[in-house]
Parts: C-alpha cells; sequence; structure tokens
C-alpha cells in the first residue's frame, strides 16, 4: 500500500497532521480557513488536538506553525467532504490503513507491546520502591533501642555493603561499623573504660543511650556492665547518611 499521506501513533491512536491532508487534499483555501470551516463539526481534544510544528524559512532559522493532530476517523470525514477525486482516494487510503491497523495480527502485536510496557514499568517501579521498603522496615525498628550490631545488619539490608574507614574501603559488618563510628567519633575510641561509648556530641544528638546491667562476680561482688544501644532517632539517622552517601 503506497503511502499518500504520513500516519503516526500517539498515545495508541492512529493521527494525521492537518497540515498534511490540507497539502494532499491540494486545498487552495489558506489553511487557518480552512481548518475553521471545517473543523466547527468536531470536537477538540477527542476528534483532534492542537500541536505545534517547526519549519525552516529562508535564512535558516525555525518558525512555528500551528498544526493539529486529526484522529483518522475525522481525517476520513474531511477528506470526502472535499467532494474531489483525491478526496475519495484519499478517504479510501485510510480506510486500508485502519484495516491493518484492526488486523488481529496487529491487534495482537499492540497487546504484547503493552503488555511489555507495563512489566518493564512494574519492574522499574518495584526496583524504585525497595530500597524505600526496606527503610520502612529499618524505621520500623525505631521504636526500641537496638544493637550496633543489629544496626548494621539494617544498614546493609539498605544496599550498604561498602564502607570507608580513615580512606580505606571495608565491608559494612558489627566490627567495622563500630570502626566506622569510633573513626568518626560517635564512640569513644580511647582504651580504656569509656571504650565504645558513645562520643558527647553523639549523646547531645540523641544517637545512642547506654544500658546498664549488673551481674555478681564469683567473689560476690557487683559488676556494672555498660552497654552502648542506638536509640530510633539514631537508626533513621546513620541508615539515612549512609544511604546518601552510597547515593
Amino acid at each position: 500500500m503506497n503511502e499518500l499521506i504520513k500516519v503516526k501513533t500517539k498515545e495508541d491512536v492512529q493521527v494525521v497532521s492537518a497540515r498534511d491532508l490540507h497539502e494532499a487534499l491540494d486545498i487552495k483555501t489558506r489553511f487557518s480557513l480552512w481548518t475553521k470551516q471545517n473543523f466547527k463539526h468536531f470536537r477538540e481534544n477527542i476528534d483532534f488536538t492542537s500541536v505545534v510544528t517547526t519549519t525552516l524559512v529562508n535564512n535558516g532559522a525555525k518558525r512555528e506553525l500551528q498544526d493539529y493532530a486529526l484522529a483518522i476517523s475525522m481525517a476520513k470525514h474531511i477528506a470526502m467532504m472535499s467532494g474531489t477525486d483525491k478526496g475519495y482516494e484519499i478517504r479510501d487510503y485510510f480506510i486500508k490503513v485502519e484495516q491493518a491497523w484492526n488486523s488481529p495480527e496487529m491487534v495482537m502485536k499492540r497487546a504484547l507491546e503493552i503488555a511489555n510496557k507495563k512489566v518493564e514499568k512494574l519492574k522499574l517501579e518495584n526496583q524504585q520502591m525497595q530500597p524505600k521498603a526496606l527503610f520502612a522496615d529499618s524505621v520500623a525498628t525505631a521504636k526500641t533501642n537496638i544493637l550496633v550490631s543489629d544496626l548494621s545488619k539494617i544498614i546493609k539490608q539498605n544496599g550498604v555493603h561498602k564502607i570507608k574507614v580513615n580512606g580505606v574501603e571495608i565491608a559494612m559488618g558489627p566490627n567495622n561499623l563500630f570502626k566506622w563510628l569510633r573513626a568518626n567519633k560517635y564512640l569513644i575510641s580511647r582504651k580504656g573504660m569509656d571504650y565504645n561509648m558513645p562520643t558527647q556530641r553523639a549523646m547531645n544528638l540523641g544517637l545512642f543511650e547506654v544500658k546498664e546491667s549488673t551481674r555478681t562476680a564469683p567473689d560476690g561482688h557487683v559488676i556494672i556492665q555498660k552497654t552502648t544501644k542506638v536509640t530510633g532517632k539514631g537508626q533513621i539517622y546513620f541508615v539515612n547518611k549512609f544511604l546518601k552517601d552510597v547515593a
């Protein structure tokens, strides 16, 4: 089938340029007047939509032109309304284009294309939502204070597998997270009674709490044990921080 007029697909609908149709019908009436006379029988945004095209003028500059995207059904009517042999030829051409478009093979092809697009869209949405879902899980745990080892698991679940300590990249894990926290002055690095306890800065930020527990030694004296725990605020703070560094 010879292409009399270029037919495009817009949002799964076949459309034709009004200017192309005007030229193919060999209409002598000015384009703007022709559209005014013929378009009054049709509905904008249903049968046709307004578009802007560009054309090159003599000096090479671009000039904008008013155009319209016509549905094939509207283009057929206008071609027939011209009352010329050329008009009927173009109308018959549009009918053949529609028949080809609505053939079982083409309908199946479009259905497969639509299905593939939906699958790709769902894959993309799933990829985008996965970090959010993981982070939502981490926020859910923020209702209770947790150990640093548990924080390392949450951060890793959010896709952070490597961290840098003093410029050296190491794997995310409980021991290495302790190293990172000490190197970045969230925990005390000085050996002694306060080793791995929160720094004053970290406490001021509300990132940690120190939980004290007691146990009795075999000789009868009481031993006080201190455990650093990450607060809910701290969990959100560190997950956000590591996710930002990864991004």
